[in-house]
């Protein structure tokens, strides 16, 4: 149970919704998923996120309500209970998530939906598909990916876990560090070093483990932001697994980790369409109503043109975003356009959160605000998921 200072803020519909135009001619599927996930949020994110920020628990009931609303399933193949739907809607997914201003529980879904299950849709065998899926995309199994170790995080073929033949199964030894639903997940895949004598990216191998294995211990870790998902340092010290806990071709992981880090990709970028244009509207709200200097903060020509200027960046990452996504969709080689949407879409959301925050004055600096959450769950998202200055040496290599 989490203690501190957080309150119950002032929570009001907004009186200056801003909706951004959708940036292209979206199919009609995925207009009514904008809607339903949008329903979704305002009806059982927004009144329960601050109780999920203390406890530092997304409920299980919350997985299940989203698997029987197909959400969990857009990335699975249908004869698995999946609706296959492909990248552009967990673009759409993302946002509305996004939009959430709750950073941890976004992180949360999408690492089980987008980050970590799609390896097993990609790489599984039919058997481990049949057992996995299901129970996955009805949000009875809740999903982790355990790639970066204390060592290497962005560098993945620095990677030092290893997993080690024995008989017919293997023997899984060494750390991984900041994984999301560790805690409370139930079924991890995990990237270790099958050949010892391979270098870098070589030699590299997905597993399937369950979080409740003999030999897997997780330490939750505080976080500065996404106080409601929970983060994990996880140890397998000698954890046995059988043969078929090998997802996909041995020594070969390192690729399907780089094919679901473009999805990841794609869904940060999602991500910070939503929250900047919540930011941008929470913050409309606020000067309009808040008096200052004989009338309203919005009468002042500085506070209007800043915002103004927030919007134009933000409709630029976000048709950047749209445009990797809709590349993604129809098979086409998207690897540089996707780093561009990393490298700056979270450095955007940066600069309007923080934007935003300014014109809060003293109010946005405390704590239980929505724009002082916002402003701390998106310091991660330059981060995670490969970091600025990694996306931008990727953008560099493909000019």
């Amino acid at each position: 149970m989490r203690t501190g200072t957080i309150r119950e803020p002032q929570q009001r519909q907004s009186a200056t919704p801003y909706r951004p135009a959708e940036p292209m001619a979206l199919p009609e599927e995925l207009r009514m998923l904008r809607d339903q996930v949008r329903r979704f949020v305002e009806t059982e994110v927004t009144p329960n996120g601050l109780e999920w920020e203390r406890t530092g628990l997304i409920p299980r009931a919350v997985f299940r309500k989203m698997g029987a609303l197909g959400f969990l399933g857009m990335r699975h193949p249908i004869e698995y209970g999946g609706t296959d739907l492909g990248p552009l809607a967990s673009m759409v997914f993302a946002e509305e998530l996004g939009r959430s201003t709750f950073g941890g529980f976004t992180a949360s879904v999408l690492v089980h939906t987008d980050m970590s299950a799609v390896h097993i849709t990609r790489d599984g065998s039919p058997a481990q598909k049949a057992r996995h899926l299901p129970p996955i995309i009805r949000g009875e199994t809740i999903c982790a990916i355990a790639v970066t170790e204390a060592h290497a995080g962005s560098d993945v073929a620095g990677l030092k876990t290893r997993a080690v033949r024995d008989g017919a199964g293997w023997v899984l030894r060494g750390s991984k560090m900041f994984i999301t639903n560790a805690v409370h997940g139930d079924l991890i895949i995990v990237a270790a070093r099958t050949d010892p004598e391979a270098k870098g990216s070589r030699g590299i191998s997905l597993f399937l483990v369950d979080r409740h294995a003999p030999g897997v211990s997780v330490t939750a870790l505080e976080k500065h932001g996404w106080l409601c998902s929970d983060t994990a340092e996880i140890v397998f010290d000698d954890v046995r697994l059988p043969a078929d806990a090998l997802l996909g071709e041995e020594n070969r992981g390192f690729y399907g980790i780089m094919d679901t880090f473009q999805n990841e990709r794609i869904c940060v970028g999602g991500i910070c369409a939503g929250e900047t244009a919540k930011a941008i509207e929470v913050t409309l709200d606020y000067v309009k109503t808040r008096q200052a200097f004989g009338g309203t903060l919005w009468d002042q020509p500085v506070v209007r043109h800043k915002l103004a200027s927030l919007a134009c960046k933000a409709a630029a990452a976000r048709q950047l975003a749209y445009q990797a996504a809709t590349l993604a969709a129809e098979g086409r080689e998207c690897i540089r356009e996707v780093s561009m949407v990393k490298a700056l879409a979270p450095e955007v959301l940066h600069e309007v959160v923080h934007g935003c925050l300014q014109l809060h004055g003293g109010t946005g600096f405390m704590r239980g605000t929505v724009i002082e959450r916002m402003a701390r769950d998106a310091r991660i998202l330059t981060i995670g998921g490969g970091a600025t200055e990694v996306m931008l040496e990727e953008v560099a290599k493909r000019m």
